[in-house]
């Protein structure tokens, strides 16, 4: 069988075998295979669309361009033809399509210069959603290189993202990847109508922000002709008007104006708050 030919089952083998896509049936389009009626699993078919093979010439070190007899390159478009059952919705289709081009584009050695897909139909037959799409692939073909999704064009993904493969911590470290998952922590107080209160929390926190349960963050008071404030932040480097922050104590603030005529209300008798705060 040729390389050519052989590309979609090496491509469904491939997909397969992918942890990620354990939840998809792939099979191949050519020859077609019976799908279930009606449809209830995810299927991909992938056929051969197109194959445009064009003639390969090399420099042969005196800046003459010579033919390589036996060499070619060629430009394949895999079509993916996707089913899914009506009641997971069309949505399902863009993302089984997502998920197939990204495994394909950086866990594969395959050169992929383009993918794409049209919009979502209805097959009545196997009451299922249908997204046909596709995948441009180039490569090489030479008598001394074997297929087997190996071609000699195609690319080393770690040649693009190698040092993203071998260095989990580049660009974020395990402790800030703890720190970023570090749940939110929400409590509350019943302001005491005081210019203000003390709050000591359970933890430091690096940022905290209070707010008013029964008010937007803030309102305009036509009387007073000013804006006031139901909600603030505070964080170590710094805090809005309204709310401090030190280590574990936080202090709210109620009418005491700023510079620019505004007013807190973040203890106003009886009003109850919310207290958000992160590690």
């Amino acid at each position: 069988m040729s390389s050519v030919s052989a590309l979609p089952g090496e491509i469904v083998r491939w997909l397969s075998a992918q942890p990620d896509l354990s939840h998809i049936t792939f099979l191949t389009e050519y020859p077609a295979i019976k799908k279930a009626v009606p449809l209830r699993k995810v299927i991909v078919a992938v056929g051969l669309q197109s194959v445009t093979l064009t003639d390969q010439f090399r420099d042969d070190g005196n800046g003459v361009l010579v033919r390589q007899e036996y060499c070619r390159t060629a430009a394949m478009r895999i079509q993916l033809a996707i089913h899914v059952p009506f009641s997971l919705g069309g949505h399902t289709c863009h993302e089984v399509f997502s998920d197939v081009t990204d495994a394909l584009n950086f866990a594969s050695n395959l050169h992929i210069e383009e993918s794409g897909c049209e919009n979502v139909t209805e097959d009545r037959d196997t009451d299922a959603l249908v997204l046909k799409g596709y995948v441009q692939i180039s490569a090489d073909f030479c008598p001394a290189v074997s297929s087997n999704m190996n071609f000699q064009s195609f690319f080393d993904k770690e040649l693009l993202c190698g040092t993203h493969i071998r260095d989990a911590e580049l660009h974020a470290s395990a402790a800030e990847k703890t720190q970023w998952n570090h749940p939110l922590i929400v409590s509350s107080y019943v302001g005491t109508g005081a210019n203000s209160r003390t709050i000591t929390l359970d933890f430091e926190p690096a940022w905290v922000q209070v707010f008013a349960f029964e008010y937007p963050p803030a309102l305009y008071n036509a009387g007073a002709q000013r804006v006031e404030y139901y909600t603030a932040f505070a964080g170590r480097y710094g805090c809005q008007h309204g709310i401090t922050l030190d280590g574990r104590t936080l202090r709210v603030y109620s009418d005491q104006s700023d510079y620019s005529g505004g007013m807190p209300k973040l203890n106003m008798a009886g009003c109850r708050y919310g207290i958000v705060t992160s590690r």
